[in-house]
C-alpha cells in the first residue's frame, strides 16, 4: 500500500497528518474522551458499587456517549453494542436483543411504513394545504397553534411514537407549503416544537405514555392504590403540561430564531380532489386512530394495531406504498438505532445498576419528616438519576418498590412519594432517554446536536423552575 493509501486510510477512522508528528482530528478526540469517560465508570463502579457492575456502567457511558456525540452512525454503535454484550456474554441474548421484542420496536416499523404511504400518496401535502388556509401570520402564532394541537392529540392517540409519527409528515409538508426550506430554522423549529409538545406534556396524561402507565400498574399491584385520570391530570397538567407547553414555544423561538416567509415567497398551490388511493389511506388511519382510543377496551397493544395497519398498507394491489417500499423507503438505522438503545436498557435493568446507584445514594439523603420540601427534592432527583442511569420506563420499576420505605422515612404519603416518579419520567435529560424522541430524529432529519441542545435547555428550566412550581401547585391541592 502506497503512503497515500495509508495516510487516506487512517484518516477515515479519524487521523490526520500533520508537520512533522502524526495529529488526533476532532473526531479522534472525541472518540478517545468517550472512552475514557467509559473508563472511569468502570473505576467508579467497581468501588463505590460493586465489581459485576463495572463493565455494565463503562458500556452504558460509552455508548450513550456515541449517541450523544453523534461520533458515528447511530446504528453503528447498535450493532458495535449487540457484539459486544455477547461477545462478553454480560447478559443473556434475550436481554441484549430485547429490544426487538418490544412493542416499541414494533409500533416504529408501522410508523415508518404509515408514514412512506403518507408520502407516497401525497397525503401530507394534502393536509398541508388545507393548515395553509389557516390564518397564520407569525412564525410564534404558528409555533403556538402546533404546540396546542400536538398537546391535544396526546389525549387521543395513547403512543407518543405513533404521534409522533403522525405529526411529523403533516409540519414537514406544512413548512414547505408555508416556504420554510428544508435546512431553515423555521422547518426544525416547527418539527422540534410538535415533537417535544406531543410528547414532554403528555406524561401529564394517564395513558399517554408508557411509564404513567408502569407507575399506575405497579402501585396498585404493590401497594392497592388506584389513580383516577382526573386527579391524576389535575395535579400534573396545569404546570407540566400547559407550563411547560410555553416553555417549549418560548425555547423554540430562542433556538431556532425564523420569521414567517411572505406569503409571495410561496408557490400557489391550488386544490387537489382527494385520490383513491389516499381516500383509503384515510380510512385506514382513522380506524387505527380509533382502536388506539379504544385500547383500554378491547386490551390489543397500539404496536399490534399500527403493525395491522402497516400489512394493509404494504398490500401490492392497493398501491398504498411503492412496490420498493421495504427495500428503499424504510430507515432500518432508525429500527436498529432504537433496538439497540433499548436492549442498553434492559441490560442496565437487567444487571440492577439503577437500583444500586439509589442504594448507594440513601447514605446521604436524608429524609426527615420535618423537611418536606428537601424531602420532594431529593426523592425527585433519586427518580431524575436513575431516569439518566436507566430508561424513563425504569423509574417506576425501580422506585416503585422503595416507596413504602422513602414515605415512612420522609413522613410524606406514598401516594406523594409515587408522584415525584413524574416530575423526573417527565423531564428528559438526553433524547437517548426516550425512544419517542429517538424516531423524532431519525425520521425527521433532524440535527441531532441542536435536538440534544433544546432537550438540555428544557431539562435544566423544569428542574430549576417547573419542579418548584409543581411543589407549590401540590401545596395549593393539599398533596403536601
Amino acid at each position: 500500500m502506497s503512503k497515500k493509501a495509508q495516510q487516506a486510510s487512517l484518516s477515515s477512522v479519524g487521523f490526520s497528518f500533520g508537520k512533522p508528528y502524526l495529529a488526533f482530528s476532532a473526531k479522534a478526540w472525541k472518540i478517545l474522551v468517550i472512552f475514557m469517560l467509559g473508563l472511569l465508570a468502570w473505576i467508579g463502579a467497581d468501588r463505590y458499587l460493586t465489581p459485576e457492575l463495572a463493565p455494565v456502567a463503562a458500556i452504558a457511558v460509552v455508548c450513550l456517549g456515541f449517541w450523544a456525540s453523534a461520533v458515528m452512525p447511530e446504528y453503528w454503535t447498535a450493532l458495535a453494542f449487540f457484539l459486544v454484550a455477547m461477545i462478553t456474554q454480560i447478559a443473556p441474548p434475550e436481554t441484549v436483543f430485547s429490544g426487538f421484542e418490544t412493542s416499541t420496536f414494533w409500533l416504529l416499523f408501522a410508523g415508518l411504513v404509515l408514514g412512506a404511504a403518507i408520502k407516497f400518496t401525497e397525503l401530507d401535502n394534502q393536509v398541508a394545504r388545507l393548515l395553509t388556509r389557516l390564518p397564520f401570520q407569525t412564525y410564534a402564532g404558528t409555533l403556538a397553534g402546533i404546540v396546542a394541537g400536538s398537546v391535544a392529540l396526546a389525549f387521543l392517540v395513547p403512543s407518543s411514537i405513533g404521534r409522533i409519527m403522525i405529526l411529523l409528515p403533516v409540519i414537514s409538508a406544512l413548512a414547505a407549503q408555508l416556504g420554510f426550506g428544508t435546512q431553515s430554522n423555521g422547518r426544525t423549529g416547527l418539527l422540534v416544537a410538535a415533537c417535544f409538545a406531543t410528547f414532554a406534556p403528555a406524561f401529564t396524561i394517564l395513558p399517554a405514555n408508557a411509564p404513567n402507565m408502569i407507575l399506575v400498574g405497579m402501585s396498585e399491584a404493590q401497594y392497592g392504590l388506584e389513580f383516577s385520570y382526573f386527579d391524576y391530570l389535575l395535579l400534573h397538567f396545569p404546570v407540566l403540561g400547559l407550563v411547560k407547553s410555553g416553555v417549549i414555544i418560548g425555547l423554540t423561538l430562542l433556538f431556532f430564531p425564523d420569521h414567517m416567509p411572505a406569503r409571495g415567497d410561496v408557490t400557489p398551490q391550488t386544490p387537489e380532489p382527494v385520490s383513491r388511493a389516499q381516500a383509503l389511506l384515510i380510512a385506514i388511519l382513522a380506524l387505527c386512530l380509533i382502536l388506539w382510543l379504544m385500547d383500554a377496551w378491547h386490551g390489543i397493544s397500539p404496536a399490534w394495531i399500527g403493525l395491522a395497519a402497516a400489512l394493509v398498507c404494504l398490500w401490492p394491489s392497493l398501491k398504498l406504498t411503492s412496490p420498493k417500499c421495504i427495500n428503499q423507503d424504510l430507515s432500518y438505522g432508525a429500527l436498529l438505532f432504537v433496538a439497540g438503545i433499548m436492549g442498553l436498557g434492559a441490560l442496565i435493568g437487567h444487571a440492577g445498576l439503577g437500583e444500586a446507584l439509589v442504594a448507594a445514594a440513601s447514605d446521604w439523603i436524608n429524609l426527615s419528616p420535618q423537611t418536606p420540601v428537601w424531602n420532594l427534592s431529593v426523592l425527585t432527583g433519586m427518580s431524575t438519576l436513575v431516569a439518566m442511569a436507566t430508561s424513563l420506563p425504569g423509574v417506576p420499576a425501580v422506585m416503585t418498590p422503595m416507596a413504602g420505605d422513602l414515605a415512612q422515612a420522609s413522613g410524606l404519603t406514598v401516594t406523594t412519594v409515587l408522584m415525584t416518579q413524574v416530575l423526573a419520567f417527565s423531564n428528559v435529560f438526553l433524547p437517548f432517554q426516550a425512544p419517542p424522541l429517538v424516531v423524532a430524529i431519525q425520521a425527521g432529519n433532524l440535527r441531532a446536536g441542536a435536538v440534544i441542545r433544546f432537550c438540555l435547555a428544557l431539562f435544566a428550566i423544569s428542574l430549576c423552575l417547573l419542579v418548584p412550581l409543581d411543589f407549590l401547585w401540590w401545596a395549593l391541592l393539599g398533596q403536601i
